[in-house]
This record gives structure tokens, C-alpha cells and sequence, in this order.
């Protein structure tokens, strides 16, 4: 690794072998040694979860000059915390990028991704993180449609030389097209929407009834200009910053006078 390069340290949620993630690979390089720990698995909808009651182990898929690849048996924040506490300890990074996930982590489904807890994590040890989500789902999504984005915003955070203390980025990009190209980048809060009709009720062949996650986004107001959702509806990829303190600091003082 050459110590005059910025070390960027990458994962994601949904596994080592999907295109996002090749796409942000290839990005990274440009711009420093790249250190890539990320699931073995699909890891989608783990947010933060760490393995407690199994070994994780670590296989070394690729060393170079310049590039370090492992896959881990883990969850996604697994990984983040085994690279940083173990597998770079020699040489902690200088930014944690995560994705590029297949599907938006916008609103409050950032909640329950694995790609926000990679960033999570990073900021956690100090460490500048943004991750990036594209707006196709399915497993071979073009993700090389958000090169230009992923390049600026890596550019402009690295020629910084950080983000603000405990701030990492959530960066959402919309699906690119001839017909449908990015418009530009909006700095947005989430949308507090929420999930309906989340269950679908199913009877098994050999009898017994079962339950298959489904569900339907349902914005708050979907004219509030302020929100990821409404900008991604409009072509826009959008950044909202997060930090991972859930402290209501403005209630501190109503919920004291309520109970002391």
C-alpha cells in the first residue's frame, strides 16, 4: 500500500459478488489503495447487526499493489468492525465508502440497511463515511450510470479531507437513463414516511399459514421539497447527511419536567 495515497476502506449489504460494489471498487482505485471486507452473503435488511454466537471468518480473495480484497462470513457492520479492528490494524483507513446498494436507502428504510451500518460503523471509529444506493433493485443493475456521481462526491470529501465530526453521507441516486438523466444533487433531510400493507398472509401447500414481507412506501407529504424522496421522484440524486447520536436534545428539557 502506498502511505502518500489515501486508504479507502469499502463494503457493502449486498455481497461481495454484486455489481454495485464492483462499481465502487473501480471508482475508489482512481483515487486511493482500496481495502474491500465485505458479506460472502446477501446481507440486505441487517442494519447494524453484529454475530455474537458463531466464529466470523475472514478468506482472502485477492492482494496486489494498491488492493486488498476479503470476503467475511458476517454481517455487514461485521465486516466494518473486523477490517478497521483487525485486518487493517496496521494502517486504519482514511474514508469508509459502502455499496453501491441495489435499491434506495432513502427515508426511513435507512434504518434497517446494511449499507448505512457500514458508514455507521466508520464514523464510529472516527473515520469520514458515505455510502451510496442506486435506485434498481435487481441483482444486475447498471451501476456504472452513477460513475460521475460517486466521483464527485468522493472527490470533493477526500480534497476536504473529511466530513464534519460524526457526520457520514447517505448519498441516493435515481435510475439513469436516456430518457431519464440525472439532473443534479440535492442536499435533503429524510422522509418520515412510513411502510403499509408490510405482510402478506400465505397457506404452505402441505397446509399451515405463513407470512412474506411485502409492503408500500407511503410518504408524509410528498410536496415537502425538503425531503430524499421527493427530489429522487424528480431525477435527482440526493445526500443527506446522518450521525448516529439518537438523542432528541430540544425534548431533554420537557421529558426532565415530565419525569423528575
Amino acid at each position: 500500500m502506498d502511505h502518500n495515497r489515501p486508504l479507502i476502506l469499502i463494503s457493502n449489504d449486498d455481497g461481495f459478488h454484486y455489481n454495485g460494489i464492483r462499481t465502487l471498487i473501480q471508482v475508489a482505485q482512481r483515487y486511493g489503495d482500496v481495502f474491500v471486507a465485505a458479506p460472502a452473503a446477501h446481507q440486505s435488511g441487517k442494519s447494524s447487526a453484529i454475530t455474537l454466537d458463531n466464529p466470523v471468518r475472514a478468506h482472502l480473495v485477492e492482494k496486489r499493489e494498491g488492493y486488498t480484497a476479503y470476503e467475511i462470513s458476517g454481517t455487514p457492520a461485521d465486516c466494518v468492525k473486523l477490517a478497521i479492528s483487525q485486518l487493517m490494524a496496521d494502517r486504519q483507513p482514511d474514508l469508509v465508502i459502502a455499496g453501491i446498494n441495489h435499491g434506495y436507502n432513502m427515508g426511513i428504510s435507512s434504518l434497517y440497511s446494511g449499507t448505512m451500518a457500514c458508514i455507521y460503523e466508520g464514523i464510529m471509529h472516527g473515520v469520514p463515511s458515505v455510502a451510496f444506493s442506486y435506485g434498481v433493485f435487481t441483482r444486475d443493475a447498471d451501476t456504472d450510470a452513477c460513475i460521475p456521481l460517486v466521483e464527485q462526491v468522493l472527490q470533493r470529501v477526500l480534497e476536504a479531507g473529511g466530513l464534519p465530526q460524526g457526520v457520514c453521507l447517505n448519498v441516493n441516486i435515481p435510475p439513469i437513463s436516456a430518457d431519464h438523466p440525472l439532473k443534479g444533487l440535492k442536499v435533503t433531510i429524510s422522509d418520515l414516511g412510513r411502510w403499509v400493507n408490510e405482510w402478506e398472509k400465505r397457506t404452505h401447500p402441505m397446509g399451515g399459514d405463513y407470512y412474506w414481507m411485502t409492503g408500500e412506501y407511503e410518504m408524509v407529504d410528498e410536496h415537502d421539497d425538503r425531503t430524499d424522496m421527493y427530489w429522487l421522484r424528480r431525477d435527482y440524486a440526493t445526500v443527506t447527511p446522518c450521525h448516529i447520536d439518537q438523542t432528541d436534545h430540544q425534548s431533554l428539557g420537557q421529558i426532565a419536567d415530565l419525569l423528575l
